[in-house]
C-alpha cells in the first residue's frame, strides 16, 4: 500500500514520462501533415525527429551529476519547462531550422523523465519493490506512445499539428509545476564523495562487463526507439498500405503492447528470479524475440500489421533488464550513472536510425524502408552476439 506522499511522487512523476514518450512518438502519426506544410524529404523528416534524440543523449553525462547533486524534483521542473518551451518552438516555426531546434530543445527538456523518475523512486519507496514499482512507472510511457497514436490522429480533426504542440507546451508546464510545489523534499540519504561523481563515469566507461552488455542494448533499443517514434508510421502506410487512420491504429496496437510489455517485464523478471534466473538471461531470450519479430516485418509474412507491431511493442522493452543487470553488478552507488550511461548509447543509436533511415527513403524510395530494418537486425544480431562472450559476472 502506497502512503500518500509515496502516491504524489509516482504519479507527478510518472505525468513527466507520460509526456516524454507522447512528444517522442506523436511524429509518428503527424509526418503526413508536416511533410506536406514544410515540403520536408523523408531525409528532413529523419533529422527532424530525432533531434529530440541528439540532445536526449548528449545530457545523459551531465544529467547523473546533477540528479546526483540537486535531486529529482528540482532538477526534472527544471528541465520541462525547458521542454515546454520547446512544444510552444515547434507550435510556431516556419521552417526546418527552427523545427530541428525546437524539437531539441523538447529532448533536451524530457531527458530526464526516466532516470529522474526511478532515482525518486529509489528515495522514496522500499529497494526491495523497486523492480515492480519501476516497472509500473514505466507504463506510463506505453500510456503517452498510445496517446500519441489514434487520439492524436482524431484531434487532428478538431486542431492542426500546431495547435497539439501548443496543448503539449501547456500540459508540460503543469507537470513541472505539480512537481515543484507537490513533491516534498526527499528523505535523507547519504551522499557520495564529491570527487567520487567523475571517478565513477571512470568507473563505469572503464568496465570490460559494461562494454559486454552496453552495446547489445543500444543495438536493440536504438532499432526500437527509431520505429517506435516515428518510422513505424511510414512503413505501415508505404510498405503496408494501410490508409491513415489505420496506420495510426497500428501505432496505437504498438504502444499498447508497450505498456503491457513494461508492465509484464518486471513480473517475469521476479518470477524468473525466484527461479535462479537472472535479468540478463530474461533480456536476452526477449531481445531476440523482439529480432524475430523485425525479421517477419522485413519478410513480410502474412500475418495482421496490427499483430506484428503489438509484439515489435511489447518485447521491444526487453533491452530495459541490460539496465536492471549492470546496476545490479556494478557498484550501487554507481546505479544512476550506469543508467545514464546506457542511455547515452542508446539514444545516439535511435538518432543513427532515424536520420539513417530517412536518408535512405530520400534516396531509394519505399526500397530504403527495407535496408534501414534489415540493417537495423544485422546490427542487433552483432550485439546479441557480442553480448554472449565469456564472462566471469554472474547472469
Amino acid at each position: 500500500m502506497m502512503t500518500s506522499v509515496q502516491m504524489r511522487v509516482f504519479l507527478t512523476f510518472a505525468a513527466g514520462y507520460f509526456l516524454s514518450y507522447l512528444y517522442r512518438t506523436v511524429n509518428a502519426v503527424l509526418s503526413p501533415d508536416l511533410t506536406r506544410d514544410l515540403a520536408l524529404s523523408p531525409a528532413d523528416l529523419g533529422l527532424l525527429t530525432s533531434a529530440y534524440f541528439i540532445t536526449f543523449a548528449l545530457f545523459q553525462v551531465p544529467l547523473g551529476l546533477l540528479l546526483d547533486k540537486f535531486g529529482p524534483r528540482r532538477v526534472q521542473a527544471a528541465l520541462l519547462i525547458f521542454a515546454a518551451l520547446g512544444a510552444a518552438g515547434f507550435a510556431i516555426a516556419q521552417t526546418v531550422p527552427t523545427l530541428i531546434l525546437a524539437r531539441a530543445l523538447i529532448g533536451l527538456g524530457v531527458s530526464g523523465c526516466l532516470m529522474a523518475g526511478f532515482k525518486a523512486l529509489v528515495l522514496w519507496f522500499p529497494r526491495e519493490k523497486l523492480p515492480l514499482w519501476n516497472s509500473l512507472y514505466m507504463v506510463a510511457g506505453g500510456l503517452g506512445a498510445t496517446m500519441a497514436a489514434t487520439p492524436v490522429e482524431l484531434a487532428l480533426h478538431i486542431t492542426d499539428w500546431r495547435g497539439v504542440f501548443w496543448g503539449l507546451a501547456g500540459l508540460t508546464l503543469l507537470a513541472a509545476l505539480a512537481i515543484a510545489v507537490l513533491i516534498p523534499p526527499p528523505p535523507t540519504e547519504t551522499a557520495p564523495p564529491q570527487e567520487s561523481l567523475w571517478a565513477g563515469f571512470k568507473a563505469i566507461y572503464g568496465s570490460a562487463l559494461f562494454w559486454r552488455i552496453a552495446p547489445m542494448a543500444a543495438a536493440c533499443q536504438g532499432a526500437y526507439l527509431g520505429y517506435q517514434a516515428l518510422w513505424i508510421g511510414p512503413w505501415v502506410r508505404e510498405v503496408q498500405g494501410l490508409d491513415r487512420l489505420a496506420a495510426a491504429n497500428v501505432v496505437t496496437s504498438s504502444a499498447v503492447g508497450m505498456a503491457i510489455g513494461f508492465f509484464s517485464l518486471g513480473l517475469i523478471a521476479e518470477a524468473a528470479r525466484r527461479k535462479g534466473i537472472g535479468p540478463l538471461t530474461v533480456g536476452r531470450i526477449g531481445m531476440s524475440l523482439f529480432t524475430l519479430v523485425q525479421l517477419a516485418l522485413l519478410l513480410r509474412l502474412p500475418l495482421p500489421p496490427a499483430l506484428l507491431w503489438g509484439l515489435f511493442g511489447a518485447v521491444g522493452t526487453s533491452s530495459m533488464m541490460c539496465y536492471a543487470y549492470l546496476s545490479q553488478t556494478l557498484p550501487a552507488h554507481l546505479a544512476g550513472r550506469v543508467n545514464t550511461a546506457i542511455n547515452l548509447l542508446a539514444f545516439t543509436a535511435a538518432f543513427t536510425v532515424q536520420t539513417g533511415i530517412g536518408a535512405l527513403v530520400s534516396r531509394l524510395g519505399v526500397e530504403g524502408q527495407y535496408w534501414g530494418l534489415g540493417l537495423c537486425i544485422g546490427a542487433q544480431f552483432l550485439g546479441l552476439a557480442w553480448g554472449l562472450r565469456p564472462s566471469q559476472a554472474k547472469v
